[in-house]
């Protein structure tokens, strides 16, 4: 048998369960909206979540226990991960899009203004400054937490990623607050729509990327990654990096410029 530094993946039922669970998620919120039982929704997030453990721990044994994680399969899950993002780019592009379509040239029926007539918007100088200090903040904490690591300095990086969690718990409780207390709903017009379709999908990254930190960190604490191999944790930087990129445009474009 002739060896190849490539690591052929094993038959996996996770891509199928994801894709049961995702479905589930979809319809059963759907049909929460429309007054349904919100159970299958809860189903369909409960089947997600415990995907998402089982196939963490798969790639954990495949990366850091039998070593298939090799330079060759490493380089192919960074283009993976750098070719995810950048449809993560053009999925935020289109809610851009959007809300410039309406903004830039405003119809009769918004009132020929922007904010349409009506529409009292947030204040960009209180909730949403704080939430942009906090994320920067966490992303000096991230970058901290990634140097550590390249140092070996594993309590450094230890307490980074706490930090870095801890933030993102934060700018969430912030953000689930600023959402109570809005004087409008995604129904109030297009300003609406675009402002809580953009910043929740938005919130939602940031809980992704949260849980994708958490991860992280545990994997600090029992010696899972090393200073030459952590491409796990790099992963998880990119990502966040990513989603701070897109709220500094959301606080600009939406909050500030468009208020």
């Amino acid at each position: 048998m002739t060896r190849q530094p490539f690591h052929l993946v094993e038959y996996s039922p996770w891509p199928l369960t994801g894709a049961m669970g995702a479905f589930s998620l979809t319809v059963g919120t759907a049909s929460w909206f429309h007054g349904f039982s919100p159970l299958p929704m809860f189903l369909g997030t409960l089947i997600i979540l415990l995907t998402m453990l089982q196939w963490w721990r798969d790639i954990i044994r495949e990366g850091t226990f039998m070593g298939h994680h090799t330079s060759y399969v490493t380089k192919g899950l960074r283009w993976g991960m750098i070719l995810f993002i950048s449809s993560e780019v053009m999925f935020f592009f289109a809610f851009f899009w959007a809300f410039f379509h309406s903004s830039l040239a405003p119809t009769p029926d918004l009132g020929c203004s922007w904010p349409p007539t009506g529409i009292f918007p947030l204040n960009p100088f209180s909730v949403p400054l704080l939430n942009t200090a906090v994320l920067l903040a966490s992303g000096v904490t991230v970058t901290w937490a990634h140097h550590s690591l390249i140092e070996a300095d594993r309590p450094g990086a230890t307490q980074a990623l706490i930090l870095t969690v801890l933030l993102g718990a934060y700018f969430t409780f912030l953000q689930a607050g600023e959402y109570i207390e809005a004087p409008f709903s995604i129904a109030d017009s297009m300003y609406g729509s675009t402002f809580f379709v953009a910043t929740g999908f938005r919130g939602l990254h940031v809980l992704i990327g949260s849980t994708f930190l958490f991860i992280c960190l545990l994997r600090t604490l029992t010696h899972h990654f090393s200073a030459g191999h952590h491409f796990g944790f790099e992963a998880a930087a990119w990502y966040w990096h990513f989603v701070d990129v897109v709220w500094i445009f959301l606080y600009m474009c939406i909050y500030w410029w468009g208020s």
